[in-house]
């Protein structure tokens, strides 16, 4: 049985009988440094096989009878025999894949049809075997911040300036204007702010650029991870580990601390000396987010297209077919070459 986006279901692919999941376990964070010291570690599945991609080093996790077949993230063909998968620090939580296959691939063929001068090659994404739903790992942080600043305050004040200019009848004539001034006063303090669903990709298969550009992520339908969604579809293994993940999610916020500290210096302008912050209270949850993504190579390098397998929201990128332009070009030029002709006729 695989599991149905379409009923939320598990769905037999023969006989098409349907049976509900499991419900799965409340999706509740843990603690960051708890985890740290001594966390379980365990299967994504009791059944799962895992195997690495010799190409982009890629690693999936699958059941049977799902076979390893190409890589998502590279296309390369999958040559190395699957394995029984490494523990890691289970997913707390899943959102189910959404959309259809036959849903994604009509969201594809309308991004295909909008790209002018594409390779052909990339019109093979949009069969049926271009893209494959996986299951991409994320980290989501929960913490409480302390800075501690030092800055200076500018205020804005106005001078009464003298300068000399020409008048209409070639007078020098002398007159005054208003000049702003900043005076700077220095500042210190303290912010405090409380963050929730700092979400971090855990994979370095997709650009984070990428990823972020397929927001919104509906969290608030998150599931309790239960093995039965994986049925029919991949999941890759995090490649960034926990402790990396939370330093990714510090510098995701760092603007926003700084931008809390220039509201709590005031005045009209301020200048940022130092913040120093300590976070505290710090949970995570380990999620699996679901994509429909398909890659191709062109002339030695991969390209990516992925879609959101919530929303529908299609990213990627493209090359441009040089042979393509060259004809449009030389078309052009022959359609100029006619109609000057007629025109210089006439």
């Amino acid at each position: 049985m695989q599991f149905s986006p379409e009923t939320g279901q598990l769905k037999c692919s023969n006989c098409g009988r349907t049976q509900a999941l499991l419900a799965g376990s409340s999706v509740a964070p843990h603690d960051f440094r708890a985890a740290l010291a001594s966390h379980p570690l365990r299967p994504i599945t009791d059944a799962a096989l895992q195997v690495t991609c010799a190409g982009c080093g890629g690693t999936v996790a699958f059941v049977p009878p799902e076979v390893a077949g190409n890589c998502s993230f590279c296309g390369a063909p999958i040559v190395a025999q699957p394995k029984a998968a490494d523990p890691l620090i289970a997913p707390d939580g899943v959102l189910p894949v959404k959309l259809p296959k036959e849903k994604a691939l009509t969201q594809l063929k309308e991004w295909l049809s909008s790209l002018w001068f594409a390779p052909s090659a990339l019109k093979r994404l949009a069969q049926p075997d271009g893209i494959n739903a996986v299951y991409l790992p994320f980290w989501t942080y929960y913490f409480h911040t302390d800075s501690e600043y030092t800055g200076e305050r500018g205020q804005h004040y106005y001078e009464t300036e003298t300068y000399t200019e020409t008048d209409s009848n070639g007078n020098s004539v002398q007159r005054t204007r208003q000049v702003q001034r900043t005076a700077w006063y220095p500042a210190a303090g303290s912010v405090s702010e409380d963050f929730s669903n700092v979400l971090v990709p855990a994979t370095k298969s997709v650009p984070q650029e990428r990823l972020n550009n397929l927001r919104p992520w509906d969290l608030n339908a998150l599931c309790g991870y239960e093995p039965a969604y994986l049925a029919g579809f991949k999941a890759q293994r995090y490649q960034i580990e926990l402790a990396q993940g939370l330093e990714e999610a510090k510098a995701m916020v760092a603007n926003e601390i700084e931008s809390q500290v220039c509201r709590d210096i005031g005045g009209d302008e301020q200048r940022v000396i130092s913040i120093n912050t300590v976070y505290s209270s710090i949970f995570f949850l380990h999620l699996l987010l679901p994509v429909w993504i398909g890659a191709y190579r062109f002339q030695g390098q991969i390209y990516h297209v992925a879609i959101n397998a919530r929303t529908g929201e299609v990213q990627g990128e493209r090359p441009y077919s040089a042979w393509k332009i060259g004809f449009a070009v030389a078309a052009a030029i022959i359609v100029i070459i006619i109609l000057f002709s007629i025109f210089h006729r006439s």
